[in-house]
Order: C-alpha cells, then structure tokens, then sequence
C-alpha cells in the first residue's frame, strides 16, 4: 500500500463514521513518517486503524471498508477496524504520533505511529514478517538500534514476553555473515 491508498482509506473511514481522526497502528503507519518508504515495507494491502470518536466505529470500518469487502473488491486494499489494545507499545507512544493529513485525506488524519513504536509492536508481535519488516528497517537504516532498544525497555512486558523480545532484538541487531 502507498500514501495515495492510505489516505483513501483515512477518506473512506471519515466518511463512513463521521469520525475525523484515526491512529493508524499496523504496518501502514511507516507512511506517515516515511512517505516514501522502501517497497518491501509496502507489500500489506491492510491497513490497521481505529477511530478516536468512539470503539463502535471499528464494526463500521470492517463492514464498510474492509476485507472482502465491496471496497476491497473494488480497490484491491482495506481498512482493519481495531482497538487501541491491537498492539502492544513504549511508554509514551501518543505524544510520538505522526498526524497524515492532506487535501487527499478529505479532512481526516491519520495518527501515525512513530517508527521505533511500530518497530516495537512488530517485535512483541514477533511473527516472521514482523521480524522481516524490522530487518528492512534497520536495513535502510529508517530506526535506531539503540532508540529500540530503550523504546523495548520502556514496554511493559510480562518476563515471558520481555526476554524473547529482548533476544529476537539482539539476534537482529548482531552483523550477519559476511557483513561484518
């Protein structure tokens, strides 16, 4: 997904739910830092997100715009209705927020998580395309080893969630062969 389809869906959503802001959690919110971010970080056709006007509005979001949806048919992406529970992040993470908003967006914005947050919630996640997209990140160096590592330990984990996340950090941020 690019910033063109993005603020389609923050349009659609506004229009769909009278709501005029949405915290934009999943992978897509590496547009609102990054407009133009690498290619390998835009292969989801979902993007997550959910309204600050009230919960209710992710139902609407689902049924109105979101997988196999007629919208989705029509388009080729959708909107994920979500909860601000969907992911797990630092300490601080809505002072950091990232606001999308453009002529494109028909007056909505989207509320974009920093990428160290993203990064964050992709590691606690911890599936291999989580794992995948912080590799390209750091890649082309978009995030921090360090900021990730102080944005980890500002996460409340449990010990059984923190010391997993800690060692899939470290595997990450260890030279591959050959690149030392």
């Amino acid at each position: 997904m690019k910033l063109p389809q993005l603020e389609h869906i923050l349009r659609a959503a506004a229009a769909i739910t009278g709501a005029d802001r949405f915290v934009v959690i999943g992978s897509q919110s590496i547009l609102g830092q990054f407009p133009d971010s690498p290619p390998e970080l835009l292969v989801s056709m979902e993007a997550d997100l959910y309204s600050l006007r009230t919960s209710r509005d992710a139902d609407l979001i689902d049924g109105s715009i979101g997988e196999t949806s007629p919208f989705h048919s029509t388009f080729g992406y959708y909107a994920h209705g979500v909860g601000e529970e969907t992911a797990i992040l630092p300490a601080g993470w809505k002072e950091r927020l990232i606001p999308l908003h453009s002529p494109s967006t028909g007056g909505a914005t989207g509320l974009c998580l920093e990428v160290h947050d993203l990064a964050i919630s992709k590691l606690v996640a911890g599936r291999e395309k989580d794992t995948l997209f912080i590799r390209t990140l750091l890649h082309h160096h978009l995030a921090d080893p360090d900021i990730l590592r102080q944005r980890l330990a500002e996460t409340s984990l449990p010990p059984a969630l923190s010391t997993p996340c800690t060692a899939r950090l470290e595997a990450m941020l260890r030279p591959q062969r050959g690149q030392e």
